[in-house]
């Protein structure tokens, strides 16, 4: 196999994990997990890891990179993954029915299978162009460094040639016109000559997630607040009324850039048509805001 047909070949598997789906809740175990692999991987050539110590580690990414949940279950990626051709455990264990107090007793290893270690080993900007795409595919841009961090992957050598998933090229254009070029929360907007910076388009419904490219998807803010959207610390109601998480917290910056906004209207579009969709924002609700919401006093 050449090296440009090995590196397909991962790429193919990653591609293609088998994600648990229920409607359009959010599910990105089994991505978590390999960057966590592959982060071990890059620093200490492991791959056998026991699940003991993938346990904590894969519940606390989960809880800061995933969907609030009433329970986390890092036993089910580190098990299902051995189906999707890139996965192994050193014991035998049901798939379809993995148990977290059996893992701990049998003290069971899980990693990459020796062909992905060989390919990996060959290839070494493959294991940053793997990590590229699980990011790509399953995260917005605004959590990439956050999670790589979280991690602890490497990607400074990394060449920067990324490849994005297609998307509408206007979309940024659509939503920046429609909010007046300005953040649609605190109304930032600072030009160098002509260019307009720091100012993007957010998607409510992700794009990782089917989310469209239209007006009624996006919202224009300033990179500070994109990226406190994105993580959950704020979302909105359909009426557009913004509302911070109980648990966000911070000193300097919190109250002016957050708390000053928690409970008001952010600014509307300048068409009824552009409103935000009442479905994408149940979604990112749902799927993104790390609720309850604070108290509003009215």
């Amino acid at each position: 196999m050449t090296e440009e047909q090995l590196k397909q070949h991962l790429q193919q598997h990653l591609q293609q994990l088998t994600i648990w789906k229920n409607g359009d809740q959010r599910a990105p175990h089994k991505p978590l997990l390999v960057l966590y692999a592959l982060a071990k991987y890059q620093s200490e050539k492991i791959s056998a890891l026991p699940y003991e110590e993938v346990k904590p580690k894969l519940k606390e990414l989960l809880m800061e990179f995933g969907p609030r949940r009433r329970s986390y279950a890092p036993e089910e990626p580190f098990v299902r993954l051995t189906g999707d051709g890139i996965w192994q455990l050193d014991k035998e264990i049901d798939r379809r029915n993995p148990r977290n107090k059996l893992l701990l007793q049998e003290n069971v290893k899980g990693g990459f299978t020796e062909e992905v270690c060989r390919m990996l080993d060959r290839q070494p900007l493959l294991l940053k162009e793997a990590a590229e795409l699980l990011l790509q595919e399953h995260f917005p841009e605004t959590m990439h460094e956050d999670i790589l961090d979280a991690v602890g992957l490497d990607m400074e050598m990394y060449a920067l040639s990324r490849k994005r998933r297609a998307r509408d090229p206007r979309f940024r254009e659509k939503i920046l016109r429609a909010y007046e070029y300005r953040c649609a929360v605190c109304g930032f907007n600072v030009r160098l000559g002509s260019q307009l910076v720091g100012i993007e388009a957010a998607h409510i419904k992700w794009h990782q997630m089917g989310g469209p490219d239209t007006e009624e998807n996006g919202m224009a803010l300033c990179s500070l607040h994109h990226k406190l959207f994105d993580r959950g610390v704020f979302t909105i109601t359909p009426s557009r009324k913004l509302l911070v998480a109980e648990e966000a917290n911070g000193s300097a910056g919190f109250q002016e850039w957050l708390l000053d906004f928690h409970g008001r209207e952010i600014s509307a579009p300048v068409r009824p048509a552009y409103k935000p969709d009442e479905s994408f924002i149940h979604w990112h609700v749902k799927e993104v805001f790390k609720g309850p919401e604070r108290y509003v006093v009215e």
